[in-house]
């Protein structure tokens, strides 16, 4: 009698270890593969990797670690928001995208990085680009950053005269917000980016020489 309820306990765990590892020999990329549908719908996926142990932290769409590599991608402001906010699935992120346009404007060389909740965030604005994204007879530079502030000088060609003005782009209370740098600005203040799910703590730029400049940001993926 107890040799067969001690042989049907073996025969139980023998299953279930065969069960787990075909699970994470599997699981893994059906997991890649629904991840790189998702991303199909914006742009052009060249690889997606996601690894996880046990791999049965998938099933509560966890993963230990995230790499991506796209070729473009075309999200919209509301599908940006979503993509980040569902990196908390993971602790461990490597994503980037050669050319990410975000309403007229087109990234470059984007790149994103998770460790832990903190999200590390950088991106190539060339001049033609720029260009492209504006007005004809406007330019928009950042000319200085620090403190979680982000300076912009702008000209523009208006009925024949030239006018210039500074805005300040700053991270507060997580979020992204636009004011002119004059006294009182604050009270034009603009809301470019505002998301519960994100907290976006610092803003930076400098020259990249021979392409424009790099735009960086941290931010935190909350819950």
């Amino acid at each position: 009698m107890w040799r067969r309820a001690g042989l049907a306990a073996a025969l139980v765990i023998g299953i279930g270890v065969v069960v787990l590892a075909l699970f994470q020999l599997l699981a893994p990329p059906i997991a890649e593969r629904r991840l790189r549908q998702r991303l199909e719908r914006s742009g052009r996926v060249e690889r997606v990797e996601i690894s996880a142990f046990p791999a049965i932290e998938l099933l509560w769409g966890d993963a230990d670690r995230v790499v991506v590599r796209m070729r473009d991608s075309r999200p919209g402001t509301g599908g940006l928001a979503d993509l980040l906010a569902d990196t908390r699935a993971t602790d461990d992120l490597d994503a980037r995208v050669a050319d990410l346009r975000v309403l007229t404007l087109d990234l470059r060389d984007v790149r994103l990085r998770k460790r832990g909740a903190t999200l590390t965030g950088s991106a190539t604005v060339t001049e033609p680009d720029l260009r492209a994204a504006l007005p004809p007879g406007f330019d928009v530079r950042p000319v200085a950053s620090g403190g979680g502030a982000l300076v912009f000088q702008g000209t523009a060609d208006v009925l024949g005269s030239r006018l210039s003005a500074r805005a300040v782009v700053v991270a507060r209370d997580g979020r992204l917000l636009l004011a002119p740098d004059v006294p009182f600005g604050g009270l034009l203040t603009l809301t470019l980016f505002a998301d519960p799910r994100l907290a976006i703590t610092d803003v930076s730029a400098r020259p990249d020489p021979g392409a424009g400049f790099m735009l960086a940001a941290t931010g935190r993926v909350k819950g």
